[in-house]
């Protein structure tokens, strides 16, 4: 069960939006993509947090998914989770707010700083990342690195069941007790749905995240520019290779990006004039596609295009 409801005219719509993929990008196999799309009908299902979250989970939008309850690692993706997690410990007083708190999450977010999220996640739960431990404080250890592994599995809504979001993000890989805590096989690494990805981003959109403050502070840090200049200014943005950059120049963005050797993927809130307001997400996996800077551009292009006039 899922939190959006089945519909036919957007199974078509997406069904053959997947099919132009294959032609167009032969070598992407069926089980190197998934994706969810969730659509905002009129009067709009995003109600900015004018409704109570248990209100709002009453309403269930029309959606469609392909592969959508299967983990992947979702690379910076991740950060997503991470950022409602703060808000929610300072929500409810288990954080003082601070201005390096509130820099590292801005970077975290905006540019996608590993760095930054090393920080988040220490301060999230209480630890630090360093040499082995031994097995007593080792396990003491694990379990508070679990936390927000916790907070999550307390909303209960099915989509969360198979996520794990224990992990910092790394720029070159895993080194003391963080690669004791990853596993040997690495079976402890961070993995998402795009199912869970999509749920988390319409609880933000919808002003239900937290609270409707809050997740208004969270939109701004995942809006994105269109603005040519400004993505010329700044090549590392998460525009262009991704959703963004299939997008007419007057939409409007709100997303986040991720990207490793073996993954691309892009997880947004969109706007056009013309156009139902939509969230599309879209894990890819392979090195070929994680390299391509056309894949989720032309799928971006494709839902734009198909996508249900207001």
């Amino acid at each position: 069960m899922t939190f959006f409801r089945k519909d036919d005219e957007l199974h078509r719509i997406a069904e053959d939006i997947l099919q132009a993929t294959w032609q167009q990008f032969p070598h992407l196999a069926q089980n190197q993509i998934a994706l969810t799309w969730i659509v905002y009908d009129t009067p709009i299902s995003n109600t900015g947090g004018a409704l109570s979250a248990e209100t709002f989970w009453q309403h269930p939008v029309r959606g469609y998914h392909y592969r959508g309850v299967e983990r992947i690692y979702p690379a910076s993706v991740v950060k997503l989770f991470y950022m409602v997690a703060v808000h929610e410990w300072l929500e409810k007083g288990m954080l003082a707010p601070s201005t390096e708190l509130d820099r590292a999450l801005r970077d975290a977010i905006v540019d996608s700083s590993n760095d930054a999220t090393s920080l988040v996640v220490d301060i999230l739960s209480g630890t630090t990342s360093g040499p082995d431990l031994q097995a007593g404080p080792f396990q003491t250890w694990q379990f508070q690195r679990n936390i927000v592994n916790r907070y999550f599995q307390s909303l209960q809504w099915p989509e969360l069941e198979t996520i794990n979001v224990n992990q910092k993000t790394w720029n070159e890989g895993y080194y003391g007790r963080e690669r004791a805590f990853v596993g040997e096989m690495m079976e402890n690494r961070n993995m998402l749905t795009t199912n869970a990805v999509a749920r988390l981003v319409h609880a933000i959109v919808g002003g239900i995240a937290v609270s409707s403050v809050r997740s208004q502070e969270m939109m701004k840090l995942m809006q994105r520019s269109l603005d040519r200049a400004e993505l010329d200014a700044n090549p590392e943005n998460q525009v262009r290779g991704f959703l963004g950059e299939g997008l007419p120049e007057n939409a409007r963005l709100w997303s986040k990006a991720g990207l490793m050797s073996q993954v691309r993927h892009d997880a947004a809130y969109i706007e056009m004039d013309d156009r139902l307001p939509y969230v599309l997400v879209v894990f890819t996996e392979g090195k070929a596609h994680s390299q391509s800077e056309e894949l989720l551009p032309f799928i971006s292009r494709q839902f734009g295009e198909k996508q249900i006039p207001l």
